[in-house]
């Protein structure tokens, strides 16, 4: 069951019809509440292919979104494993990557029915785990990262196709005060855009996307502890520098369909099964720091490896 909700303000407002293009962000048509019992229905499908996304707000609930924060904050957790890249700004946002989901809380997470579950029923196939992240943008220091879409890297990797994506869970609240993530909705039927290198990062084709945000309009994410965006690997994204008082730190988890297996091997894992488990599986979980067999991304080794994406 997928429950709506209208804000006060939009209750009774009187409808005008205009040439101008109507945001995903009013209709609702791309936003759905988490039920227990939550199943992609051809109407959430129907939102993803369209738009390129959905937002699933309180995928997470307030306990599991705890448990999950604590384990990123802790000293023995995966952000002893974290690396910084310039944004060409003279700002740095930290990162931490790693490609097996492993044993702790991140990787129960990513193996659960509503996330790996539903991403499967979103990309129409099995998926498996291609790596997760965690960016921590900062208060006050925390770097931008330019328009991209993450199949502008992945391609280079190897895979043949787009039938990838990324389930972005807010672990802080994101706003526009604090750099949250701006999508192009719609983006990702443009097809793959050329990427080209910006200092530490790679960007895409800036006249590309300002015609296509011209035609298509621009999304502010603006999400809750706990809410996730699923996003289609060709949807043109970026976010600007955290310039405010508040951290904006977000668990990041992208998958590969099963039968897009990369033709040669790189980096990130070639197929892989990934054994799902309930999502009470979450609060069961008691290794929540085990940081063994995650095979982290390593500035220094991995680096030299060429590939783009290294900003993700």
């Amino acid at each position: 069951m997928v429950t709506f909700h209208l804000a006060e303000d939009e209750v009774n407002k009187p409808v005008i019809f205009t040439r101008q293009k109507i945001s995903p962000r009013s209709n609702k048509e791309s936003e759905y509440h988490f039920t227990e019992g939550f199943k992609v229905t051809d109407d959430v499908k129907a939102a993803f292919d369209k738009n390129g996304y959905v937002i699933i707000r309180s995928l997470l609930s307030g306990e599991e979104t705890r448990k999950l924060t604590e384990a990123l904050e802790s000293d023995e957790g995966v952000k002893t494993k974290s690396y910084g890249r310039d944004d060409t700004g003279g700002r740095k946002t930290k990162t931490v990557l790693w490609n097996n989901v492993g044993n702790d809380i991140t990787g129960v997470v990513a193996r659960t029915e509503k996330v790996a579950g539903t991403f499967e029923q979103l990309l129409g196939g099995e998926v498996y785990h291609y790596h997760s992240k965690v960016i921590m943008k900062e208060a006050r220091t925390g770097g931008a990262h330019l328009w991209h879409q993450d199949y502008g890297y992945w391609y280079e990797n190897g895979c043949m196709y787009p039938n990838m994506g990324t389930v972005w869970i807010a672990v802080d609240k994101a706003d526009r005060g604090n750099g949250c993530l701006k999508i192009i909705p719609g983006s990702h039927r443009a097809g793959r855009v050329d990427h080209v290198r910006v200092g530490d990062q790679a960007g895409a084709d800036l006249e590309r996307v300002a015609e296509l945000e011209k035609a298509l309009g621009l999304f502010h994410v603006e999400i809750d502890p706990g809410d996730a965006l699923f996003f289609h690997s060709n949807i043109l994204h970026r976010s600007d520098q955290n310039s405010s008082d508040r951290r904006r730190w977000a668990f990041l988890v992208a998958y590969n369909r099963a039968d897009n297996n990369p033709v040669y091997k790189h980096h990130h894992p070639q197929y892989t099964p990934l054994s799902k488990l309930p999502n009470a599986a979450i609060l069961e979980c008691s290794t929540v720091t085990d940081l063994t067999g995650k095979d982290f991304f390593s500035l220094d080794r991995d680096f030299s490896l060429g590939s783009l994406d290294k900003k993700a």
